[in-house]
């Protein structure tokens, strides 16, 4: 089977997969077809999750070190998952997720070998650039967050889902309209590369918000899975679960067929490294963003960009691109 990459990159207020797991209906379509590489941002959903066992669930920092063809995918099954929680999460709270853990081992048989709280708070803060095109934020302490990492995989932990405390931040309207910007997003990204780029594992985030109460508030079927639940930890567990080991064997960038990215978010390194290794990429129109990074701005009028109107058309489009 064909393997492709369906990535759209997080905290940039993406139509579609900028939200809430709402990109998981065509990764999954595309999956029937495809080997699929996807970042977590397209699958996770809180507590739901858009995985299937046709893909590959690989975070930002890694994702790029595959396309530049600095390492390759094993496919894996049933990872041992040690999770870090953050000092400065309270108790409830993290009692909360610890049942969280407790209940997605008893349901879907996800390997959780144990959890770390941090020697010291982490210091997570986030916020939507001035220009409002992406969210971002900072990270005060991140070798607290290397240590309880390396704690973990000496115990035998093979990926690493990290919990860090976040500011109760006021219901942001834009986004849970179904129009702005994840307003955590970035930062997450932040947080899960520090972990993959030290150890080479499988890595991603959720926050922990001290307010667990849910919403009964009605906000866009986009967001929706956030507002029904008190954590969103479940998703990086299944994800995780299933995330291919990162090494030097397996499936390499040579074997990708195409790459499938939202149609104004196109300055990363997936889209420069297919485009230098004339692998095809398909930019959706249907799947704007709050940039404005085109193949026409960046000059990449390449033969390797194909514009598609809409997701509806993509297999059509890419089973007659791959029998050319």
């Amino acid at each position: 089977m064909d393997l492709g990459a369906f990535i759209i990159p997080t905290g940039i207020g993406a139509s579609i997969g900028g939200y809430a797991g709402d990109a998981s209906f065509w990764a999954r379509e595309l999956s029937k077809n495809y080997r699929l590489i996807v970042n977590p941002n397209v699958v996770n959903a809180a507590c739901f999750s858009g995985i299937t066992e046709n893909m590959l669930y690989v975070e930002g920092y890694s994702l790029d070190d595959f396309f530049r063809g600095n390492l390759c995918l094993t496919p894996s099954s049933n990872n041992k998952i040690g999770v870090i929680f953050d000092k400065d999460i309270s108790e409830g709270v993290l009692n909360v997720h610890i049942n969280t853990i407790n209940a997605v081992k008893t349901v879907y048989g996800c390997s959780v070998i144990g959890w770390e709280i941090t020697d010291s708070p982490v210091g997570v803060d986030f916020y939507i650039t001035e220009n409002s095109t992406n969210s971002t934020g900072t990270v005060k302490n991140a070798d607290t967050l290397l240590r309880a990492a390396e704690k973990l995989i000496k115990q035998g932990a093979e990926a690493i889902a990290i919990v860090c405390k976040f500011k109760d931040d006021e219901d942001d309207e834009a986004y849970s309209s179904g129009n702005g910007i994840d307003p955590v997003g970035g930062v997450e990204a932040i947080i899960s590369h520090i972990i993959s780029e030290e150890f080479k594992v499988p890595a991603a985030h959720s926050p922990a918000f001290e307010n667990i109460t849910i919403s009964t508030d009605i906000v866009n079927p986009k967001c929706a899975a956030e507002y029904i639940t008190p954590t969103f930890l479940p998703c990086i567990l299944l994800g995780l679960s299933q995330a291919p080991k990162l090494n030097q064997k397996g499936l390499s960038v040579n074997n990708l067929k195409f790459l499938v990215m939202p149609y104004n978010s196109l300055g990363c390194a997936p889209v420069i490294e297919c485009i230098k290794r004339n692998i095809p990429i398909f930019a959706v129109k249907e799947n704007k963003t709050a940039l404005n990074v085109t193949a026409e701005g960046l000059n990449l009028n390449s033969k390797c960009i194909r514009t598609t109107d809409k997701y509806d058309d993509l297999i059509s489009r890419i089973d007659s691109t791959l029998r050319v």
